[in-house]
């Protein structure tokens, strides 16, 4: 009987230092009989050698469409937009199945192709909760941009490029001085806050020092009453968290924001959900992505008013690429286990 293979592609998103497969869960996935192929990748956070070392098989850059067509591929984010049919099986975040911008012209790639699609946001356990996300370091990092764009905002200026932390605590370790030593007296919301995304934004705040107090924690009972949501609008930073599958009332929008004039205190808004081109976005105040080297859009507010800015990155954990890829491996280790003897043929 032949080996299980997986095939780790590099990334193609501009900033993306993350990977789906780590050194530690490949060596994990050798010792458990499969051969495992990666992708040189020089922007990737670990570096080609350490693969090496553990027994995996390198090969050249984005070279993934001249494998075997039996031979999984396994990556992080979309593949390049491209109208080429997909003849392999592919495990990926496809942002497809919510129906985002493009979603169609993905799937027919596939159906094209004849190729199967795995998407790592519907991989769930029998309870119905995601097997592998990574939400916990998203509401973290997200938490963190947003309290650098606070910083920069009130020295008048825009954030500017956010470069990946070798770790947590050099994360909070700069933010807190760009704070002045610390967040103390900044207030936040985060919506969300009893999931993973939404435990990690509010383990940012903490760290960074915010007051318990002024860490409101939003979740189901908080919000079943509808927005739009003046409690918003009395905050430094607002923190979306939630995972939308059907319309809401929206938490804030623009009538919201030209109502509170000059007595808004919302200064930032990070959608770390980001699903811009959802129709069910409760956060209609932009309507594009921002991306590292341009972190932050400005909200129309009217003439006269304070600034404010939403951050809409859709790769947030690439801020701490190393623990947040360790992490979603390691939980995602299992079910690779699993699938040479569950996958679709």
């Amino acid at each position: 009987m032949s080996k299980p293979v997986l095939w780790l592609r590099c990334e193609k998103k501009e900033f993306e230092r993350r990977a789906a497969l780590t050194p530690t869960t490949s060596k994990a996935l050798i010792d458990a009989g499969f051969d495992i192929f990666v992708e040189r990748d020089e922007q990737r956070i670990f570096d080609d050698s350490e693969y090496e070392a553990v027994g995996c098989k390198l090969v050249d850059n984005n070279s993934w469409p001249s494998a075997p067509t039996s031979v999984p591929i396994i990556g992080l984010k979309e593949l390049p937009e491209s109208t080429d049919p997909l003849p392999h099986t592919h495990i990926q975040f496809a942002h497809c199945y919510k129906k985002q911008g493009g979603w169609s012209k993905v799937l027919s790639r596939f159906h094209r192709g004849g190729g199967t699609l795995y998407d790592l946001e519907f991989l769930n356990d029998a309870n119905g909760r995601r097997v592998a996300a990574f939400g916990f370091h998203a509401g973290f990092a997200g938490a963190a941009a947003g309290a650098l764009a606070l910083a920069a905002q009130r020295k008048g200026e825009t954030l500017g490029l956010l470069t990946p932390y070798g770790n947590e605590t050099a994360m909070v370790n700069h933010v807190k001085e760009l704070l002045g030593g610390s967040g103390k007296g900044v207030k936040a919301l985060v919506i969300g806050a009893l999931g993973r995304c939404g435990r990690g934004a509010v383990d940012l705040f903490r760290k960074i020092g915010l007051d318990e107090d002024n860490i409101l924690k939003w979740d189901l009972p908080e919000t079943a009453k509808g927005g739009p949501f003046q409690e918003i609008l009395d905050v430094d930073i607002f923190v979306n968290c939630i995972y939308l599958t059907s319309k809401i009332p929206s938490f804030i929008n623009h009538e919201s924001i030209a109502a509170a004039g000059k007595q808004r205190r919302l200064s930032v808004v990070v959608d770390v959900s980001c699903d811009t081109t959802n129709p069910f976005n409760p956060i209609p105040i932009y309507n594009i992505n921002t991306t590292f080297d341009k972190p932050t859009v400005p909200v129309d507010v009217g003439e006269g008013n304070a600034p404010l800015s939403v951050v809409s990155i859709d790769h947030l954990p690439t801020l701490l690429p190393r623990e947040a890829s360790e992490q979603f491996s390691s939980d995602l280790l299992p079910s690779l286990l699993e699938f040479p003897t569950s996958r679709i043929l």
